[in-house]
């Protein structure tokens, strides 16, 4: 695992403290996520679009439809930026000045490539399956030749990304910290939970649930490396 090498735009100028210099703190917030934010510029106007993701080694996969405009354009060689943001937690300060949240986020910059060959295709469509529902892949039906068709698979290179992460109680001022006035501060932190597994009406009534759905396992995992 190497350390990540800054660019002019991916180095980190507000509270440089907090940016992450391991690539292993990159593949973690990313290996945690499950959506991705794509940005990229369209007729002179910034697009930002939500979408899913995984990951191998040190490429990213994004897919979606081949009619899609954003997918198009980052396929003929217009550079993106995706980022990823978990929130762990809101830190409440004594003044609303320093309220704030402590979080991880990667942010990616890159010419994304077009994915031909086919079976770098089923692949990173299975690493991004996997990233969204682990153990998916080997239980559902694989793609149809039409469905593949209809989709485009992009790949980024990790090159270029940057990691902050900030895990702290507030940072109020002395004066505050010292008022004793009852004002409340801290942190309320943050999780994402997996529910119960909700049926298709569709489905046989007999029909069970299959184990990677049913023992919950976290979405954000189990991807192939």
């Amino acid at each position: 695992m190497s350390d990540l090498s800054p660019t002019d735009r991916s180095t980190i100028r507000r509270l440089p403290d907090r940016a992450r210099s391991d690539r292993a703190d990159l593949h973690a917030v990313l290996d945690a996520g499950i959506v991705c934010h794509l940005g990229i510029v369209l007729d002179d106007a910034p697009l930002v679009l939500p979408t899913g993701y995984g990951r191998i080694g040190d490429v990213l996969y994004l897919h979606g439809s081949t009619g899609a405009c954003s997918l198009r354009a980052a396929a003929e060689g217009r550079p993106v930026c995706v980022t990823v943001t978990h929130v762990d937690g809101v830190v409440h300060a004594r003044s609303v000045f320093h309220f704030s949240m402590n979080y991880r986020s990667a942010v990616v910059h890159g010419v994304p490539r077009l994915v031909t060959d086919d079976a770098e295709r089923l692949a990173g469509l299975r690493a991004v399956t996997e990233n969204i529902a682990p153990g998916a892949w080997d239980h559902a039906r694989p793609p149809s030749r039409k469905e593949l068709a209809a989709t485009s698979v992009l790949a980024l290179d990790l090159t270029e990304a940057s990691v902050k992460v900030r895990t702290a109680p507030p940072g109020d001022d002395e004066s505050d910290d010292t008022a004793g006035d009852g004002r409340w501060a801290g942190v309320l932190p943050m999780r994402t939970v997996v529910d119960t597994p909700v049926p298709c009406p569709l489905l046989p009534g007999d029909t069970p649930v299959p184990a990677h759905v049913s023992e919950g396992r976290t979405p954000g995992g189990g991807r192939p490396r």
